[in-house]
């Protein structure tokens, strides 16, 4: 079995990097018309910008605004426009599924593509790969492309400026890293590009979960009040770069294959990804018999931060016994990650174990006296 790592070829990151958009593509040779695919909320934030940027570097931009959802009717939409009008290089700009359907584009055209997010809500901007959901949000499948993205640009100033909820399900989506990184090196199984993981995949993967103790209620605190500290600065590079290079060239496990199941039932549509990743992580340390203390770690994290603990947290009041099979079944379907396991894992160890960490949760919150608010409720 061979070793892989893959990266991004270029990672940019600092206080009003989107003014330097065009000068990095043109480092690293990017020179053709782009197609700008981004959510309203980011090009509220990015036209006069990149207006102004665009305009001094003599290229002309087209924009499509992103409608949402990952999906292949969204992909081909996408698609159709950057051939009218002849796109050279795609930008995605916003969130997660607006930068994985630009990958999607991109490579379906063989064109350079530059990820530009504006929340740190995900390790999506850094990889090879897109998550396709049906176009009323439940899974259908990753989508795997020969290159990761060429250009990974970071304006920490405007993440600092989102809402704090993306910053912390970033965080969530990023816990999972080093804890599925280590069981798939410990299984002997391949990373998502195939290949089995390399030492530096697991230092990577083991300072993501190191920073977001370190760094993780600093950053959560600053970024309430939209104050761009060194501590939010490292936990956005965990959440971005470090979570990223982490799960695609260490790998995926339990924790992710509970988040697509999750999404076969409705109550959890409004969390996000992350949200839902980080009770993944705690049914994987369950199922995986981790330690007491090393789970006891990770739930004081997520109380600590804000990150969802128990079912009732990702807005599932009562978890009915056909819907505890229907996310248990899709968890461990044929494609799932969670067969990176070192062990067989069967829906019934699943279930138990969702209902498991579920208890853990809520014992562990009682214990604290207090509670978790709902995923999506707050600010």
């Amino acid at each position: 079995m061979l070793n892989i790592f893959c990266s991004p070829a270029r990672y940019v990151q600092g206080p009003d990097a989107s003014r330097h958009l065009a000068a990095e593509m043109r480092k690293l040779g990017i020179a053709e018309r782009p197609l700008i695919i981004a959510s309203p909320s980011a090009w509220r934030q990015l036209e006069a910008i990149w207006s102004e940027t665009f305009a001094a570097a003599h290229l002309d931009t087209h924009h499509l605004v992103f409608g949402g959802e990952c999906s292949f009717p969204e992909i081909e939409r996408c698609k159709q426009e950057a051939l009218r009008t002849r796109a050279g290089v795609i930008i995605g700009a916003g969130g997660g599924k607006a930068l994985d359907t630009a990958r999607a584009v991109a490579s379906e055209l063989n064109l350079p593509v530059v990820s530009c997010p504006t929340v740190a809500a995900s390790d999506a901007p850094c990889s090879a790969l897109s998550v396709v959901y049906t176009p009323e949000g439940v899974f259908d499948r990753c989508l795997f492309y020969k290159r990761n993205p060429d250009l990974v640009l970071v304006d920490s100033r405007i993440i600092a400026q989102a809402p704090v909820r993306y910053l912390i399900a970033g965080m969530g989506d990023a816990l999972a890293t080093w804890f599925e990184a280590d069981t798939v090196q410990r299984a002997h199984k391949l990373n998502p590009v195939g290949g089995g993981s390399t030492r530096a995949a697991l230092a990577i993967a083991r300072c993501c979960y190191d920073t977001l103790l370190a760094d993780g209620r600093a950053a959560v605190a600053a970024a309430r009040h939209g104050a761009l500290i060194p501590a939010l600065e490292r936990i956005i590079e965990a959440n971005v770069l470090l979570s990223g290079l982490g799960f695609e060239s260490g790998g995926l496990a339990v924790a992710h294959a509970v988040h697509n199941g999750l999404t076969v039932i409705p109550e959890p549509h409004a969390c996000l990804h992350g949200e839902k990743v980080a009770f993944g992580t705690l049914v994987q340390l369950v199922l995986e018999g981790r330690s007491l203390a090393e789970i006891q770690e990770v739930m004081a994290f997520c109380a600590a931060v804000g990150l969802p603990l128990t079912l009732q947290a990702l807005g599932i009041s009562s978890l009915s016994p056909d819907q505890a099979q229907a996310v248990a079944m899709r968890a461990v379907a044929p494609v799932e990650s969670a067969h990176n396991e070192p062990f067989a894992v069967e829906w019934r160890a699943v279930q138990d174990a969702i209902l498991a960490a579920d208890a853990l949760g809520q014992e562990f919150l009682g214990q604290a006296g207090g509670h978790l608010p709902t995923a999506g409720s707050g600010g």
